[in-house]
C-alpha cells in the first residue's frame, strides 16, 4: 500500500510538471504532436522577432514590424509554418524580408532572409 501511494504521488507530480511546459498561455514551448492554432503560433513568431531585436540580431526598426504573411509550406522533412515580415525601413535591400519557420506543432526551426 505504501508503494502504491508513493507511485501515485510521483505520477501526479510528473503530470503537473509536464503541463507547465505545454499549451497556450505557457509561452512558446510546446510538447506533443498536435498542430498548434495559427493565432498562437503567430504570437510566437512576433515574440521571436522581438527577441532577435532585443539580442541585437535585428535592427531596432524591426520592433514595429508586424506579420505580413503566414502560410504552411513543404519543408525538408515535413510541412511547416513559414512567416514573412517586411521592413521597408531596413537599409540593406537583401534584409528587408525576414522569414521564420516553425513546425506545425509550434517549435521554432529557423529565421533567415532567404526564405529557404
Amino acid at each position: 500500500m505504501k508503494n502504491f501511494v508513493s507511485i501515485a504521488a510521483l505520477t501526479a507530480a510528473l503530470f503537473a510538471a509536464t503541463s507547465a511546459f505545454a499549451g497556450s498561455g505557457g509561452g512558446c514551448h510546446f510538447h506533443g504532436h498536435a498542430p498548434v492554432k495559427e493565432s498562437i503560433i503567430v504570437g510566437c513568431a512576433n515574440e521571436q522577432k522581438d527577441e532577435l531585436v532585443a539580442k541585437g540580431k535585428l535592427d531596432a526598426s524591426w520592433k514595429a514590424v508586424r506579420l505580413d504573411k503566414a502560410e504552411t509550406v513543404e519543408g525538408k522533412n515535413m510541412k511547416e509554418w513559414k512567416f514573412t515580415f517586411e521592413n521597408p525601413a531596413e537599409k540593406e535591400a537583401t534584409k528587408q524580408t525576414l522569414y521564420m519557420f516553425y513546425t506545425l506543432t509550434g517549435n521554432f526551426i529557423a529565421a533567415n532572409f532567404t526564405g529557404k
